[in-house]
């Protein structure tokens, strides 16, 4: 048999391709883990967990605000970026610190520096010129923010990435795009007290997301001051002295301080040898696999981001997992790309599992949709009126529940358990004989009885 160098190079360092370095190693395997940036990948470095952060900071605005309902006497607060930002960036070091620990643990080693697929069973250091070969090879180099739009003074315009490092507080920020990004930043950046506007090409923001979902998040950024600005796009931004004015397709101008293109990531596979080396890539540039995340090369497979496939961090953990498992473990693993959950950290917040209404009314012909809007509890005295939304799919014909939407306080930490659920089949029955907690916004998933639709 061919020797090699080591039994498997992972390229990339983010959530999956640690995870399949650290469980490959774990198993035996020889592994080697290149990284051009930082240990932890986009997830860690600039992205869900530095993201989350400034969500925490963004939501104090409104406790401050709420607690006058409550007898609290609050003066005046004051807000520092700089601090935010240097408490963030310690944060990010200290957990890349601990993913550099467990891949040393494992008895993985960390290469840092760029990798090149060279062939099959080749990688190249193009900063060295040195080439290891290995038995497997393993892309897992995620997703980078797409082009930013085609836009004259596109040039004066940042990235998710360099949103993290802003020097101060912008006053004015304009937004670019309706995806989880753009909300989760215009949400932030609005709870900081910088003027939001943000842009969308389509009529409604969240595409892909429950029309209920779409129009209450729609609704509420609207009542927390953030300008949307639908069926527009960016003409052309000029640089003027202290802001930048912004030219929109409708002829109508702003000013701002920052232009902020999130308009999603696509797949990180240029200049990385895989077409050259015969791996199949489709037309955004991921790489093409199959159920155990095998590229059309036999020994060269890809997890997370890179394959666009679902883009969420731990769908790249559990496909890292899978792949570990099935190729050194001798454990075959399949991983389940269905009833998702996932959250978006917009203030309201979302939480969804399994299929929109449209989705569902395609599928089933017996569809029942449960639904309640109300003042959460709090609100009463804060004097609040946004409200919360909770909405449940439920299939007439066999009474499983194949969809749940929530938008409101806790909506992420609600569907992680609703996931379980749906993922054990739960049916609107299981749902009503369970005892209500209240006084709780939860109580609302088990008390619901008359469909709406």
């Amino acid at each position: 048999m061919p020797q090699f160098d080591v039994d498997l190079f992972v390229i990339g360092a983010g959530s999956g391709g640690v995870r399949a370095a650290r469980v490959a190693a774990q198993y035996g395997a020889r592994v080697k883990v290149a990284e051009e940036f930082r240990v932890g990948g986009t997830c860690v470095i600039r992205g869900c967990v530095p993201k989350k952060l400034l969500v925490y900071a963004s939501r104090f605005a409104d406790e401050f605000e709420d607690a006058a309902g409550f007898g609290w006497q609050v003066p005046a607060p004051t807000f520092d970026w700089k601090t935010l930002i240097a408490r963030k960036d310690s944060e990010i070091a200290r957990l890349e610190g601990i993913y550099r620990a467990n891949l040393e643990r494992a008895g993985a080693e960390l290469v840092e520096a760029r990798a090149v697929v060279e062939g099959p069973n080749t990688v190249v250091l193009p900063a060295t010129g040195e080439r290891i070969t290995a038995r497997h090879i393993l892309i897992a180099t995620g997703g980078k923010p797409a082009d930013q739009p085609h836009f004259i003074g596109r040039e004066h315009a940042i990235s998710s990435n360099e949103v993290f490092h802003l020097e101060s507080l912008p006053e004015r920020i304009t937004i670019i795009g309706g995806g989880y990004i753009a909300l989760e930043f215009a949400g932030v950046f609005a709870g900081l007290g910088t003027k939001v506007t943000l842009v969308h090409r389509g009529p409604h923001l969240l595409r892909g997301f429950d029309d209920d979902v779409r129009t209450s998040l729609e609704a509420a950024y609207r009542e927390r001051g953030i300008e949307i600005l639908l069926e527009r796009t960016v003409a052309r931004v000029d640089k003027t002295p202290g802001k930048l004015r912004v030219t929109m397709s409708d002829g109508s101008t702003h000013d701002s301080d920052v232009l902020l293109s999130a308009a999603g990531r696509v797949p990180y596979t240029q200049g990385l040898g895989l077409a050259a080396s015969g791996v199949a890539l489709n037309d955004r540039g991921a790489v093409i696999v199959d159920e155990f995340s095998r590229t059309n090369v036999p020994s060269i497979f890809a997890v997370g981001d890179v394959t666009d496939r679902v883009n969420l961090t731990p769908m790249a953990i559990r496909e890292g997992q899978a792949f570990a498992d099935t190729v050194f473990g001798e454990r075959t693993t399949r991983v389940d790309h269905q009833r998702i959950p996932t959250a978006v950290f917009s203030t309201p917040e979302i939480g969804v599992v399994g299929l929109t209404e449209s989705e569902a009314r395609a599928v089933y012909a017996q569809l029942q949709v449960y639904k309640a809007s109300f003042r959460p509890l709090k609100a009463t005295l804060s004097g609040r009126q946004e409200k919360v939304l909770m909405k449940l799919l439920v299939d007439g014909a066999t009474d499983k529940i194949v969809g749940a939407h929530m938008v409101g306080d806790h909506a992420g930490e609600q569907v992680q358990l609703l996931g379980v659920a749906l993922s054990m089949g739960a049916t609107k029955a299981d749902f009503d004989r369970t005892l209500a907690v209240h006084p709780t916004a939860a109580e609302e998933w088990v008390t619901m009885r008359t469909p709406v639709a």
